[in-house]
This record gives C-alpha cells, structure tokens and sequence, in this order.
C-alpha cells in the first residue's frame, strides 16, 4: 500500500483531541457535579463522577449502577461496509462493561438511534446486534429513542447515516460497589483478550489505513487472515457472565477495570493511590501492528489510544488468581496475569516491556 498524503501519527492529527475534551469539560463538571446536592436519600449518586459508572442509592443497602456509551466512528465503518448487523452488541459491550466495573450485574439497557432517513431495513438490522448483545449479557431493552435529523447526521455513502449510544443499569449492593478502593502492593493483574480494536480509536485506524495508506475495507490483508472491515467491525467482547459469575464466587477481587479509550492507562482511574506494572502483557492483535506501522505510530500513542489487545482487566489477591482464571477459561476468555499493583501515590501505569510509563493523561519513553 502506498503511503502519501497527510500524515496521522496521533489522535489529535487524525481529528481527536482528548486533552482539548478534557479542558472543555470542565465547565460542563462544575454544573453536573452541582446536581448532586438535589437528590438525599434516594437517588443520592455513591460515588464521585470520572468512574466507568456511577452508583445511585435505592435505599434498604441497595445501589442501581448507572452508565451511558456509544459506538463512535465504528459507525461509519458499517457504513461503509453497509453491513449494520454487529455494531449493535457492540453499543452493548460499552455499557455493560462499564456498568461490571463498580460490581454491578447489569439488567437493562435503554438505545438512542439517531438517522440520516429513516429506513426499515437499516433498523432491521441493527436490531439484530443489539439483541445479540443483550442475549449476551442477558439484559433488556426496554425502550429506547430514535431521532431523525438528516441536517445533522450525514452518513456515508448518503442516506445510511446513523448514532447510535445507549444507557445501561445494573445492580449492585452499596456496601460491595468496586472501586478499587482496597487495592495494595502484590495484588495481581489479570488481563482479558479483547478481540481486537473493540469500539476504540476507529478515527486513528481510519485516518492511518484507509486515507493515508491506501487500503480499501475490501482489501484482504495477510496479517489480518480477512479483509480490513471484517477486522475493524469485529464486535466488542462482552465480559458480563465471566464478571457476574466473578463477583458471586466469594474471590478477593479488587477491581474490574474496562479498557478502553486511553488504553492500559484506565487502571489509574482505580480510587486507591497505587501504581501498576504491566511485566507480560497479552498479546498484540495483528491489527495494531498494521495501524503502527503505516502510520508510523509512536508506541506512547498507540498505548494511549488502543487496548493493544487487553479488554478487561481483573486485579485481585495472589491467592485467587488461579480461580480467576479458571472462570475466564469456563466463559470463553483468553487471560493470563500480565503484572502487578505497587505502591505509587502518582498512580503510574508502566508497560515495562515497551519502556513505557503513564501518568495522568499520556505514556512517555522512560
């Protein structure tokens, strides 16, 4: 493939500043935050904003585990694949793995579907994913809100434009919400195989491999073992039953950590002050390597952006790790322990066989 044009070598180059995002929401969290002084008792949000889900208080020691996600740019790979019948699950996949990490079972989730036109067959098919999703998950859907406004969403090729995000609750006792508030030196990393780009950073793959260079969501790709938009439409994982059946096992899990965008670096969102080492990480999907070199990716970068192969990571006492594992086998999952948590009040992430070292937003060479 030929590599000529603009060239993309960062998120922010290929159209996405997560640190301008950061800065402008500020002002938007100081008014949100503001609301939580309106609900006592019932409703009352447990825990602050910046977690994967937020927990709301029901009263008699339960919590309702509350989190809203979307599908991003994967949307425009459907598109222009014109193949809409998996990005459904992968709506789900964002929403019932945020909603697992603060120890929640997840029971519902509620769609909204913005489109160009409002067209039967379109429909038709995204329905087929979501329901996928939710048999995964064993949620429900029941409701959801469809908005059709063709001056804003415009899709490609015209006419197939469309959003779609979702709102997804789950359970979980107020005295058991997971946070990783108890996490301490020697506790154990346990990573998940994502099955590859999940619903991440599709705006820097599309930018690297299809604008600058050359290839075609119909190309196959020897690396890849199928063509480029089979792999970028490959579904999100959906981790649900291992997760659920993890939290009724009576282990000393710490933590459930999705990871998603900004990559390995969502450890530190974990509320105790501690550090991580990534000693052996799973390994790296075919597909990254690809987005690495055409674009000629800085391995800061792709950390910081992709999941680089990690869906979902389980952190826990040394003594449970074999159990762990044994529940991930029984649910269809690749795992293995890819590191350890040490005692670090700057909360570093560092990905040592890479030299990488993460803190606050961003991985630099150390």
């Amino acid at each position: 493939m030929s590599s000529g044009g603009t060239g993309y070598s960062s998120y922010s180059e290929a159209g996405v500043d997560t640190e301008a995002a950061t800065n402008a929401l500020g002002g938007l969290l100081s008014s949100i935050k503001s609301t939580f002084a309106l609900r006592e008792g019932i409703g009352r949000p447990l825990l602050p904003i910046g977690y994967f889900a937020n927990v709301l208080d029901l009263g008699g020691g339960q919590g309702l585990a509350i989190s809203t996600d979307g599908v991003g740019t994967k949307a425009l790979v459907a598109q222009l694949m014109g193949k809409y019948d998996t990005i459904g699950i992968d709506c789900v996949a964002m929403n019932v793995n945020d909603v697992i990490c603060v120890g929640a079972e997840p029971i519902a989730m509620t769609d909204y579907l913005a489109v160009e036109v409002a067209d039967p067959a379109l429909f038709r098919e995204l329905g087929k994913g979501l329901l996928e999703g939710a048999v995964q998950s064993r949620i429900s859907i029941p409701g959801g809100e469809l908005a059709q406004i063709a001056e804003m969403i415009k899709g490609v090729p015209s006419g197939r434009g469309f959003d779609l995000a979702g709102t997804c609750v789950g359970l979980v006792p107020a005295g058991r919400i997971l946070t990783g508030q108890n996490l301490e030196d020697g506790d154990v990393l346990i990573g998940l195989a994502s099955s590859g780009i999940h619903s991440n950073g599709l705006t820097l793959a599309r930018r690297v491999l299809l604008d600058q260079a050359g290839y075609k969501l119909s190309d196959h790709v020897p690396e890849l073992g199928r063509t480029l938009g089979e792999e970028l439409l490959e579904p999100t994982i959906i981790y649900v039953r291992f997760a659920v059946a993890l939290l009724k096992a009576g282990l000393s899990l710490k933590a459930l950590v999705h990871v998603t965008g900004d990559g390995l670096l969502n450890l530190a969102r974990v509320a105790a002050a501690v550090g991580f080492e990534i000693e052996d990480p799973l390994d790296v999907p075919p597909i990254f390597e690809l987005i690495r070199s055409a674009g000629n990716v800085p391995d800061e970068e792709m950390f910081r952006v992709f999941n680089m192969g990690t869906g979902l990571v389980a952190i826990a006492g040394a003594d449970d790790v074999g159990a762990i594992e044994r529940l991930a086998r029984e649910h269809g999952h690749t795992s293995k322990v890819i590191g350890h948590v040490r005692s670090d009040p700057q909360k570093a992430v560092r990905v040592l066989p890479r030299g990488l070292v993460g803190r606050g937003p961003t991985f630099v060479k150390s």
